[in-house]
């Protein structure tokens, strides 16, 4: 997947061949936000302008635009997982939340490559 980032939001962008035009959805928000382009100099603008467009129709309607992933990853796993993963972590001489956030890393850096 493609991808492009703008003030803190990314966009998937994908071509369209039947229809010939470039076009891209932000990710990692609930709400909508897509855009199209016949080139990739139109489509970085209609990015832009659709991030600046949700963040102004947000505002006009008195509601945050949402931000794309905290930071803050809440996970539900098997006891045992949860002491070999802390195990692993301490053998590393990591917090739990450094050695995740590598592994994690590592893995979502594969799985998109």
């Amino acid at each position: 997947m493609n991808t492009m980032t703008y003030k803190g939001y990314k966009a998937s962008i994908a071509f369209d061949e039947k229809d010939d035009i470039f076009f891209g959805r932000l990710l990692g928000i609930n709400d909508v936000v897509g855009f199209h382009a016949d080139t990739v100099a139109d489509l970085k603008a209609a990015f832009h302008e659709a991030v600046n467009d949700y963040v102004e129709t947000c505002a006009k309607v008195g509601k945050s635009p949402e931000k794309p992933y905290s930071g803050n990853l809440m996970l539900r796993v098997d006891p045992a997982v949860h002491s070999k993963v802390a195990l692993a972590a301490e053998v590393a001489g990591k917090s739990l939340n450094q050695w995740g956030e590598e592994v994690l890393r590592a893995a979502a850096d594969k799985q998109v490559a």
